[in-house]
């Protein structure tokens, strides 16, 4: 599925009114009939019903008045709250104003606090609220009077429905400003936006629906969104099924290398799961010290001693015999436990640049690559990184808070500048590629938010590769399949409380769901 920016749906709409000639109230008016119908379908007692829209004076709320149009024609008694006088309502939107009289829908204008006040008791006796208020061009904070509507309608326990998007809520990156409808069902025009899924934006929005309003195909093309939400369906085109003839040589090798004092599990788990997700062989290169553990922890990957540091962590001296471990491997995977410091930072960085093999990079890996991004640019192979907020803003020197206010810029910018694909991990996980484009996750849960998560989703992404998935392949398909092991576990009485281990141990049944759908 296609997801849009404010700008890009800006643009598709200019587009097919100035160069294919649909009208925009044409569009508007596609908007408020597809709309009418969700309603409808999502509340089948509207008839028996009492709706209030509360409209702004802008297109969004020119889509509210046809809406209150169409309820009105069908029997349902509709009332439409203006936020504004009506002589500052122009354009399309004044047009479906102006039909509303001779229907004898009521509009009740509330350009102030006082109006607003004044008309409380009315608002009290609607069953439905249709939100049509504020659209996706929204450019600062809800403040002031609409901002006291807003939080009013939230407070009504009412059913709410919003017109392309809640009220309040930024299209591009879903965040609330300042203020935010939120919703139980929405409806949005053309495509769906970016802020509709990326995290909060997701829990404002309700059941989504998007409206087929006549923007033609080939606009849609002319503007390339270049952002996707990875769904279902995308990952099931891309799984392989595996050859009947397969054998453990044929379906790749993985190298790990991680592990510190105090830090074995990580790595332990970052093999396991590769083998849990398909890998024909995994080797895991750890601390000498530690070798004894990673033995008894790991009985199906192979296991080799590297040397240390006097810390206990692998040492710079260890790059010529890791470069000899690459030796019909497929893929390397760095980071999981490793630890940081000066001698292991020389040795990520010189693993990164002569590599001839896809490199993924999680947790300490990328911890020691920050400062030294440059090295990125010249890798031999792809690169795969997949931070949390707080490793990507140490990569590029700020705050998670930054992270979060922009999770696909951020994300987006740093694929392109440095060629690498790179796995931005939270709620809606997003997924940047070298060429720009962008996907958003659908699966997942808030019982992720617990220790080694990251180690296993490593795993699966370095397993994928090493069967001969693409990077971008390996990126979508381990995330999504990270995210739907999760949720089955979660869908067993089980909200959180399960463990990193155990979703890697419930990935070959997402992948067997996924290979028996097809």
């Amino acid at each position: 599925m296609f997801l849009v920016t404010a700008k890009q749906m800006q643009d598709m709409d200019r587009l097919t009114i100035e160069s294919f000639g649909i009208p925009g109230r044409v569009l508007m008016e596609n908007a408020g009939r597809g709309t009418t119908r969700m309603l409808i379908e999502r509340f089948p007692g509207i008839f028996q019903k009492k709706v209030g829209i509360f409209a702004g004076r802008g297109n969004n709320g020119g889509d509210g008045f046809v809406i209150a149009r169409y309820l009105k024609e069908m029997g349902v008694k509709t009332t439409v709250y203006l936020l504004a006088r009506k002589d500052k309502v122009k354009g399309d939107a004044l047009a479906n104003l102006k039909l509303l009289s001779p229907l004898n829908v009521p509009v009740v204008e509330m350009p102030d606090p006082d109006a607003f006040v004044n008309n409380k008791t009315s608002i009290l006796h609607q069953d439905l609220l249709v939100d049509a208020i504020l659209g996706t061009g929204l450019k600062s904070d809800v403040k002031d009077y609409f901002k006291q509507v807003i939080e009013f309608i939230n407070s009504l326990k009412r059913p709410v429905f919003s017109v392309d998007i809640p009220s309040g809520l930024d299209s591009d990156n879903g965040l609330p400003c300042g203020a935010c409808i939120k919703a139980d069902a929405t409806a949005t025009f053309g495509f769906a936006k970016t802020g509709h899924f990326l995290s909060p934006g997701a829990k404002y929005v309700g059941d989504l629906e998007v409206i087929d309003i006549g923007i033609p195909a080939h606009i849609r093309k002319k503007v390339n969104p270049g952002q996707y939400l990875l769904v279902k369906d995308t990952v099931e085109n891309d799984l392989k099924p595996r050859a009947f003839d397969a054998h453990k040589g044929s379906v790749g090798h993985l190298l790990v290398i991680g592990g510190s004092p105090g830090k074995t599990g990580a790595a332990a788990m970052a093999a396991i799961s590769a083998m849990k997700s398909g890998a024909g062989l995994v080797t895991l290169g750890v601390p000498e010290s530690l070798h004894p553990v990673l033995e008894t922890l790991c009985l199906e990957p192979m296991t080799y001693p590297l040397a240390e540091t006097k810390d206990g962590l692998i040492c710079e001296s260890s790059f010529d015999k890791i470069m000899d471990l690459l030796s019909g491997k497929q893929c390397i995977a760095i980071g999981p436990g490793l630890g940081t410091g000066t001698s292991l930072k020389k040795l990520v960085c010189r693993i990164v640049a002569e590599s001839t093999i896809p490199v993924v990079i999680d947790a300490d890996g990328l911890n020691n690559l920050a400062g030294t991004l440059d090295i990125l640019k010249t890798a031999q192979a792809p690169v795969i990184l997949t931070p949390h907020p707080g490793e990507m803003a140490r990569l590029i020197s700020s705050t998670p808070e930054t992270v979060q206010g922009d999770r696909i810029k951020c994300a987006r910018e740093f694929a392109i500048d440095f060629n690498v694909h790179v796995v931005l991990k939270g709620a809606r996980t997003v997924i940047a590629h070298p060429d720009g484009n962008v996907y958003i996750n659908t699966t997942g849960n808030p019982g992720m938010a617990s220790g080694g998560m990251g180690d296993v989703l490593t795993g699966i992404i370095g397993a994928l590769i090493v069967q001969g998935y693409t990077p971008e392949s390996a990126a979508h398909t381990g995330v999504y399949l990270h995210g739907a092991a999760a949720d089955t576990l979660a869908g067993s009485n089980r909200p959180f409380g399960f463990l990193a281990s155990e979703v890697a141990h419930a990935v070959p049944e997402e992948i067997g769901k996924l290979l028996g759908r097809r």
